[in-house]
């Protein structure tokens, strides 16, 4: 069953703008090592800045998880969400046992969607 659901939209050239040196108030040294090594570094920076506001809709929050929503890239390409803190307890509080993420971007702009999932069974 679905108990939450997020997106994030950022304007990638607005991000880069406002944003600049900041990098680590809202990025986890990895995520920062990960995009910074990508031909367009800002882009996927934008990406997970869209994850991280899509997160924190989903889970009812208002802002950003920051630093306690993490995008880590898995063997296979893909990209999981992994949450802490404040974050990992609302998600458990609405009954959340699994969430899922799918990012894209473009020169432009950055799409984020983040669904929470329970059990069926589970009464929240």
């Amino acid at each position: 069953m679905i108990v939450g659901i997020g997106v994030g939209v950022v304007d990638v050239p607005q991000f880069r703008e406002a944003l600049c040196g900041d990098v680590y108030d809202l990025f986890l040294i990895d995520e920062i090592d990960y995009c910074e090594g990508r031909a367009r570094p800002w882009e996927c920076l934008a990406g997970r800045a869209a994850a991280k506001r899509a997160a924190a809709r989903a889970l009812g929050m208002s802002g950003t998880c920051g630093q306690e929503a993490e995008l880590v890239r898995r063997a296979a390409g893909d990209v999981e969400l992994s949450l802490s803190g404040v974050a990992l307890e609302t998600a458990e509080a609405l009954g959340a046992t699994q969430w899922w993420v799918s990012i894209t971007h473009t020169k432009n702009a950055a799409l984020a969607v983040v669904v929470l999932e329970s059990p069926d069974d589970l009464d929240v």
